[in-house]
């Protein structure tokens, strides 16, 4: 059985870096969950979790991106795209 205490697995105190967005683990930047309460209910999950999907980001992304896109754009690629038509 897995167990544990939320309270002491909350996260740090978070930082704000923009108007819309803050930092809480070094290298990991998430929009303030206060800017998403109207349209999203907000779940308390324990560090150990959020570091979990953190570390696994970039496995689920190649995942989708071999079982659903017929291809994978570069950012350079559009923003130079964009400044082209600009």
């Amino acid at each position: 059985m897995l167990g544990f205490r939320l309270s002491a697995e909350k996260p740090p105190q978070a930082h704000r870096v923009t108007d819309v967005v803050i930092n809480r683990f070094e290298h990991v930047y998430e929009v303030d969950p206060a800017l998403m309460t109207e349209h999203v209910h907000q779940q308390a999950i324990p560090n150990w979790e959020f570091n979990r999907i953190v570390e696994n980001r970039w496995e689920h992304l190649a995942w989708m991106h071999d079982h659903f896109a017929e291809s994978v754009l570069s950012g350079e690629g559009l923003l130079a795209e964009v400044e082209a038509e600009g």
